[in-house]
C-alpha cells in the first residue's frame, strides 16, 4: 500500500488491535479517518507491511491498520447568476 499512500491522503482505520510489537492498546479509533502526515519506508516489525504511516496519533502505525480512502472528485460547475425580474408598468 505504500506506493499508493502519500502525505496528505486520507486513510480509514480498520484495525484497532493492540500494538503487535508491544501488546499495548492503541489510541486509534476504528472507523475514523486520519490524514497521513508522513510515509516511512521502513518494514514494520510484524512483517506484514513495508511502510509505517504517521497520522499524528502516537508515533507511526503499520499500514495494515488503514485503508486508503478515495479522493473526492471536484467538478467545477458554471451557474447562471439569477437576474432580477423586471416589473412591467401598466398604463
Amino acid at each position: 500500500m505504500s506506493y499508493a499512500v502519500g502525505p496528505g491522503d486520507l486513510v480509514l482505520c480498520v484495525n484497532v488491535a493492540p500494538n503487535h510489537v508491544t501488546g499495548e492498546p492503541v489510541p486509534l479509533v476504528a472507523g475514523e479517518s486520519y490524514r497521513v502526515l508522513e510515509v516511512m519506508e521502513f518494514a514494520c516489525p510484524c512483517g506484514r507491511s513495508d511502510a509505517l504511516l504517521d497520522v499524528g496519533v502516537g508515533f507511526a502505525w503499520c499500514q495494515t491498520r488503514f485503508r486508503l480512502m478515495p479522493k473526492p472528485r471536484f467538478e467545477a460547475k458554471t451557474r447562471a447568476a439569477p437576474t432580477p425580474k423586471q416589473k412591467v408598468k401598466a398604463r
